[in-house]
């Protein structure tokens, strides 16, 4: 019996040494930076701040300022007549030129239950505040045809309703001179006739809002009244027609708002591009929650600067 030596075991293989790869270097994340969805997300803040701050500024909170400055010019007017000092002409006691916004008369229209502030001016910023009294016109009350305007719809819409006036109704106006009482002549348009100019001596008023439909004028509507109570004396004037600014005229704007619409403008798009870059490095709820207020702040202030610069009767 002969003996076979057993075979040697297979020789495994010695693996090759693996070498790690080289660390690759980090590219950039797509979660840093301001990326475009960034860029359409600090447009669309903008717009949307932009278009409610508007609406909301001239429409809810624009009731509730008009309002609040009714209620304030009331108080400061009935403290003028107290004191003896209410305006009765374009200066006050010293001499000095009535400022724009101050209040010089209350009208009273029981008929469409209308109690308005007058203030002096008809910028659209005035016309903000409630009905305005055209400056290089005579004061409610005195000889000739003093001019009051006021907005249709916006800031409350003092004057939304002065079309329902019928001839022969009655309105008056408390000044510095007294009550002053006017009777309704007609409500006309454009090309309308116009009634035939009042007597030497004698007083007029003229009411005029925009005419069609809310928020799209086409028009304007204008409502005449004669004096009928007594005629009070006026002071001399010094402002004439062409003292005063264009933005006082008829369905104009206020281009003094450029400034403050440029400054407010710059605010919001910063708060915009942080707002963007807050939601890459804190998470979209966060940066809402924090931003949105702010958003809209500035949005109403920017939208403030933007109606001053729509026509002023609306």
């Amino acid at each position: 019996m002969t003996l076979t030596a057993a075979p040697p075991p297979p020789v495994q293989p010695v693996p090759a040494p693996t070498v790690p790869p080289p660390p690759s270097r980090p590219g950039p994340s797509p979660s840093r930076g301001l990326d475009a969805a960034g860029v359409y997300g600090a447009a669309l803040s903008i717009v949307a701040a932009l278009v409610l701050g508007l609406l909301v500024d001239i429409g809810p909170i624009g009731d509730l300022r008009h309002a609040r400055d009714r209620e304030t010019g009331y108080a400061a007017l009935r403290l003028d007549l107290a004191d003896g000092t209410a305006p009765v002409g374009q200066t006050d006691t010293n001499g000095t030129l009535l400022q724009l916004g101050r209040p010089v008369a209350l009208l009273r229209v029981p008929q469409l239950g209308l109690r308005e502030v007058v203030r002096e001016g008809t910028t659209s910023g005035v016309l903000e505040q409630g009905p305005g009294h055209r400056r290089d016109t005579p004061m409610p009350g005195q000889a000739g045809t003093s001019v009051l305007m006021g907005r249709q719809s916006g800031f409350g819409g003092p004057f939304g309703h002065i079309g329902e006036l019928r001839p022969a109704e009655t309105f008056s106006l408390v000044t510095g001179q007294g009550t002053q009482t006017y009777r309704v002549l007609d409500v006309r348009r454009a090309g309308d006739p116009v009634p035939v100019a009042p007597a030497p001596g004698k007083g007029r008023m003229v009411l005029i809002t925009a005419s069609g439909p809310a928020f799209m004028p086409t028009g304007t509507l204008m409502v005449d009244a004669d004096l009928i109570s007594t005629v009070r004396p006026a002071p001399n004037r010094p402002l004439g027609a062409d003292s005063i600014s264009r933005a006082e005229g008829l369905m104009r704007t206020d281009p003094s708002a450029w400034t403050a619409l440029v400054l407010w403008g710059e605010g919001l798009l910063l708060a915009a591009v942080l707002l963007a870059l807050a939601r890459v490095r804190w998470g979209r709820w966060q940066a809402w929650i924090v931003g949105v207020p702010v958003l809209l702040a500035l949005g109403l202030a920017v939208s403030d600067q933007v109606a001053r610069l729509l026509p002023n009767l609306i």
